[in-house]
């Protein structure tokens, strides 16, 4: 069974709204987080932030179809030989949510959930994560398929059942040590929350450190809307959209998601 495609749709830069993966850790993160999602509203250009919309299930329920995100591309820009004094660049830790250019086709975005970093060891058993020999705590994590797949549940220990990317064979001959996968230098396994309907690192291999564009910061807006919708380039699609739009902005805006701040969670513990 093959997960469905998970691309996040560049969007038109618009207002902002948030939504969390993991409680905030005390009133000055909140504070911090607040005045940089401030600063960067108004005077971010595309250049510190840019516009999405998710237009695949992949990230439920932390993330939902139709849920519009400016991404902070700071986050993670490579720091040069001043700014790295000034802005707080970092690397991508576990249980960051990320988004990226995906390996396979750089011209789509997703976004996923780092599992693991550099060095890490990586294996899945009937469903549950482990790292570096430790059973990872998800609660974000949904699984909502009932129907059994070995590998996708047995990673990466049983023999695929489906036609993999080159790029996911490579990492099943070159990374695989003891049964787990190994992450290489500057890469990184993601995977989708929405555990079982996730195109991710098991099927395509891992995420290159320059592919990764930013983290996703706020939900601005939530609207009430499919895949197709949200994806297709046809003219058709796009007019129905922007009719049920007109339709029905007020009923299907999700005004609960809306300013939701978006955080990480180290699953660690």
């Amino acid at each position: 069974m093959k997960p469905p495609s998970d691309r996040v749709k560049t969007a038109v830069a618009e207002p902002a709204a948030p939504q969390p993966a993991a409680p905030a850790e005390g009133p000055r993160n909140a504070i911090s987080e607040w005045a940089i999602t401030i600063l960067l509203l108004l005077f971010g250009t595309t250049t510190l932030v840019q516009a999405f919309v998710i237009p695949t299930g992949s990230m439920e329920d932390t993330l939902l179809i139709g849920d519009h995100l400016l991404v902070d591309k700071l986050a993670y820009a490579p720091s040069g030989n001043f700014s790295k004094y000034i802005l707080p660049y970092q690397n991508p830790k576990h249980g960051d949510i990320i988004v990226f250019r995906y390996p396979v086709d750089i011209s789509q975005t997703f976004v996923k959930r780092t599992i693991g970093v550099p060095g890490d060891r990586i294996k899945i058993i009937n469903q549950q994560i482990y790292r570096n020999g430790v059973k990872l705590n998800e609660p974000y994590v949904y699984h909502k398929n009932p129907y059994p797949d070995s590998f996708r549940d047995n990673f990466p220990s049983s023999e695929p059942n489906l036609m993999l990317l080159d790029r996911a064979r490579e990492m099943l001959a070159n990374n695989v040590v003891n049964g787990e996968v190994v992450v290489p230098p500057n890469s990184y396994f993601a995977m989708g929350d929405n555990r079982d309907n996730s195109l991710d690192s098991r099927y395509w291999g891992f995420v290159p450190r320059e592919n990764i564009i930013g983290k996703p910061l706020i939900i601005y807006w939530s609207y009430d809307a499919n895949t197709e919708s949200l994806a297709s380039t046809s003219v058709n699609t796009l007019l129905r959209h922007f009719v049920d739009l007109g339709e029905h902005f007020f009923t299907k805006t999700r005004w609960s998601r809306t300013f939701r701040l978006i955080h990480g969670y180290n699953s660690t513990n």
